[in-house]
């Protein structure tokens, strides 16, 4: 598919509908949609609303991207990746409707993901956005059952466009007429643009801050709405900016729990926050080849690339206990990659620059070291993540190692990692 269609941006839904139209429109036949759009915080949100269902018993459709270690990672039917032959089969099937027209790679996936939804019994399908929302792929369900926006910050701007209103306006695309929104805690400038949007289609909201609230109180997680107040663990995902997503996922779950499950709703939200899993967010290595490296250190991995992902990995590492902190980074060219690296120079001793394997668009090591040095961190390169890593272990065994920057990074290391 990567070489038969051009991985590139081309925000549009022209090619969708024709593709869809060929293929049966299977987007018509999806089990409920919940549809998740935001700058930050998608794919943990989606992951908590996901564990939720799952323990009440549902089986859960899943759509991500991009994937970190395997393609599969992105099409989840019913609790379980896609296997390799159902994928082959499904992506055949769309090259052969698509008839050789005009597609990009996440266009004719996103098709072959529908496609699979459909014909795989569920109760939910889970929809997260690629990239922005009025226009994304994804966006081709007249009638979800409810839609969420996560936190909303400056990235894409290419795309997007270069303010917060013009991002939001984006953002608020996948809102559809009458149907529930959950939103995340928002800059003034962007929820100004989401209730707007959202009056005009009378879509209710469910909004941080007026209609759920949710905190961190003595290393637990208290979460409250108007029909009541729950004390729960701290979400198994790292990080305070992991309580809003909790937020966000429990008040979709009040929303979405059916009224005649056998599992207590309580049950249903501990085990939102107990049993999420998702890789690449401030996830703690533990073993292979990278810890074999430097058995004494402590590694982290995160995915995140933009300044709000800075900010918070920054706030999760003024949280841990005193350790000497070194950082592996490698980045796109279409990041801004001062802005993540600024918040981040008070926590950490040195940033080691690395390329990102097989990623055309990635920062040389030269390119990302200039701007940690103009971040005010202490700067060098490395050629790959490992030799980074053996770098940082022959210096301070003991140390905290951070790598991150990028998804596709995380991926790669992912991999490499076993």
């Amino acid at each position: 598919m990567m070489t038969l269609h051009p991985k590139v941006m081309d925000l549009a839904l022209d090619r969708m509908w024709r593709l869809l139209a060929a293929l049966g429109h299977p987007e018509r036949d999806l089990p409920p949609v919940i549809h998740i759009a935001g700058t930050n915080g998608k794919g943990s949100t989606q992951a908590m609303i996901r564990a939720g269902l799952e323990a009440a018993g549902l089986r859960v459709h899943a759509y991500t991207s991009p994937h970190l270690a395997r393609f599969h990672e992105r099409i989840r039917l019913a609790g379980n990746l896609i296997s390799e032959s159902e994928l082959t089969a499904l992506l055949d099937e769309c090259d052969a409707a698509n008839g050789g027209a005009a597609i990009t790679f996440f266009e004719i996936t996103t098709c072959a993901a529908l496609l699979a939804f459909a014909r795989s019994s569920a109760d939910f399908t889970l929809l997260e956005v690629g990239l922005g929302g009025r226009v994304d792929s994804t966006n081709v369900v007249d009638a979800p059952a409810l839609t969420v926006i996560t936190p909303i910050s400056i990235d894409h701007e290419q795309y997007l466009g270069t303010t917060l209103a013009q991002i939001a306006g984006e953002k608020a695309g996948i809102i559809k007429r009458g149907v529930p929104c959950v939103v995340g805690p928002q800059p003034d400038e962007a929820m100004e643009v989401i209730e707007a949007s959202a009056a005009r289609l009378g879509a209710p909201l469910i909004a941080h801050g007026q209609h759920w609230h949710s905190w961190e109180e003595r290393g637990r997680l208290v979460y409250q709405d108007e029909r009541g107040l729950l004390d729960l663990p701290l979400p198994a995902l790292p990080g305070a900016h992991q309580i809003q997503n909790a937020g966000a996922a429990l008040a979709a779950l009040r929303h979405l729990a059916p009224q005649d499950t056998q599992t207590p709703f309580e049950t249903i939200a501990e085990s939102a926050m107990r049993d999420v899993y998702w890789p690449a967010r401030m996830q703690r290595l533990r073993s292979g080849p990278l810890m074999d490296a430097a058995p004494k250190a402590e590694i982290w991995l995160d995915g995140g690339h933009n300044p709000a992902a800075g900010q918070a990995i920054a706030a999760h590492l003024a949280s841990l206990p005193p350790r000497e902190t070194h950082v592996i980074c490698g980045m796109l060219n279409s990041k801004d990659v001062l802005g993540y690296m600024s918040p981040l120079a008070p926590h950490v001793a040195s940033l080691t620059a690395v390329p990102i394997p097989d990623a055309p668009a990635t920062l040389s090591a030269e390119e990302t070291a200039a701007i940690a040095t103009r971040a005010g961190i202490a700067a060098q390169v490395a050629t790959d993540s490992r030799s980074a890593v053996e770098s940082v272990a022959q210096i301070r065994p003991d140390a905290r190692i951070l790598i991150c920057g990028s998804l596709y990074l995380a991926g790669a290391v992912l991999r490499e990692n076993g």
